[in-house]
């Protein structure tokens, strides 16, 4: 049995995504039991056109869709009370929770007609970009993504059933969770402070037995 050391945010946010889950749903008085879909890292593609990027994770549960971007104080002393996302960042949400909004099942295998039907209406919310092209990749990972969430969730999600969530890892001793985040999302502070050993933390144990 090996065990599983993890440094920096990506390592952070695996772990958070497995251990503490409770502690973003409670943000949002969500008391949806631990059976959640977890999404971590998905990637939507890089550049731009239809491509607009990965999320750090995206949390589903009975009740919301939370789509989460991960920062850390670096394992340094820090007082900075604002943070803030790249342009990109804040459009990746915009255009997703646009997915998830006009997306239903009937549409399943049957991407182009989604594309012929709602493409213009696609362009008129997003300048210069364009929906996911039919036979993509990208069609073909968010057409995944649209299923496992919508079927998790019983229904098309509105508006404010979507939550922007930015995580925060901090040491409580060193450092000071935010207080002002870009307009529209939800600040999460998780103190990492007890759970690493030296600044690597701790993951999981993988059982090396025969496949």
């Amino acid at each position: 049995m090996a065990r599983i050391f993890g440094y920096g945010e990506d390592a952070f946010t695996l772990w958070a995504l497995k251990n503490r889950k409770s502690d973003i749903l409670k943000e949002f008085d969500d008391k949806t039991p631990p059976d959640c879909i977890v999404f971590y890292r998905p990637s939507f593609g890089r550049g731009d056109g239809a491509k607009f990027g990965e999320f750090d994770g995206i949390i589903v549960s009975t009740e919301n869709i939370y789509l989460i971007e991960s920062k850390r104080d670096n394992f340094s002393k820090s007082e900075k009370d604002t943070i803030n996302l790249e342009p990109c960042q804040e459009l990746r949400h915009s255009i997703f929770s646009w997915y998830l909004q006009h997306w239903d099942e009937e549409y399943t295998n049957r991407w182009e007609s989604f594309e012929r039907e709602l493409g213009n209406n696609f362009q008129k919310n997003f300048k210069n970009r364009r929906i996911a092209p039919t036979g993509s990749l990208l069609a073909s990972n968010l057409e995944f993504v649209l299923i496992k969430l919508q079927k998790h969730l019983g229904w098309i999600p509105a508006k404010q059933d979507i939550k922007n969530v930015l995580l925060f890892f901090y040491d409580k001793d060193k450092s000071t969770s935010p207080v002002n985040v870009p307009t529209g999302f939800t600040p999460v502070s998780i103190d990492y402070g007890q759970e690493i050993t030296g600044n690597f933390i701790s993951l999981e144990y993988l059982n090396e037995g025969k496949m």
